[in-house]
């Protein structure tokens, strides 16, 4: 599997300082305790899917925290998000953790 548009390549070989600085946000969303307990958690859900109030319990943090997580990543593109009614829902996008996995190997 090839890495993320940055990087397609992983690091197997020289990058330059934006894609540098495109791979650190990313690798960044991800160097948060709670935010991969949050990927491992969707992960395990029904279709890696769940609402944020569904997640506050599981994770013992408050709801504005969760959000605050989901949010980081949202932006980092490995989690999308959907408005159901009064919730937002968050799924992973399982290509986008490939192409993380792809950089790292």
């Amino acid at each position: 599997m090839a890495g993320p548009a940055c990087c397609p390549s992983g690091l197997g070989e020289q990058i330059d300082r934006s894609t540098a600085e495109e791979l650190a946000v990313l690798l960044k969303a991800v160097a948060d305790p709670a935010r991969l307990q949050i990927l491992a958690l969707l992960r395990t859900l029904p279709g890696c899917e769940a609402c944020v109030c569904d997640l506050t319990e599981p994770l013992g943090l408050s709801q504005p925290t969760v959000s605050h997580h989901l949010k980081v990543l949202s932006k980092a593109g490995l989690v999308a998000s959907e408005k159901r009614g009064y919730w937002t829902w968050y799924r992973v996008l399982p290509t986008r953790l490939g192409e993380l996995s792809a950089v790292l190997a």
